[in-house]
């Protein structure tokens, strides 16, 4: 049986497949710890398993696109969680409380006309 949910984190999406397994994680067809290359991205990804203890019970299966590493991780950390609900309602609890069901709203802020960048003004002269 797979479960599939999507995660998203500022300009990432992460398409994630839970099934059962011995708890590999691969991400976009190369293992999580070559592709995610930072320990804390690792960590990151794996922190909703650990509050559910199913770290060695599913295997996941995520492609993700747009954005860098730590978002793409920010995004499959989300897509773990929501599959996760679909696995058991009663993780809920667990995944709330860690906050791994909150979609991380934070993106980079626009650039406005006629400034260098979004929150820059111009350079202030008294005379």
């Amino acid at each position: 049986m797979k479960y599939y949910a999507t995660g998203r984190r500022k300009t990432s999406i992460a398409r994630v497949w839970l099934m059962p397994g011995e708890g590999k994680i691969q991400i976009n067809r190369r293992d999580a710890e070559d592709y995610l290359t930072r320990v804390t991205n690792m960590k990151f990804v794996e922190q909703p398993m650990h509050a559910t203890d199913t770290r060695k019970q599913y295997d996941v299966w995520a492609t993700a696109k747009g954005g860098g590493l730590s978002g793409q991780a920010g995004a499959v950390r989300l897509g773990i969680a929501r599959a996760l609900l679909r696995v058991n309602g009663e993780y809920r609890p667990q995944l709330k409380a860690g906050g791994y069901l909150t979609r991380d709203a934070r993106k980079k802020e626009r650039k406005k006309y006629g400034r260098r960048g979004a929150r820059a003004r111009f350079q202030f002269s008294k005379r």
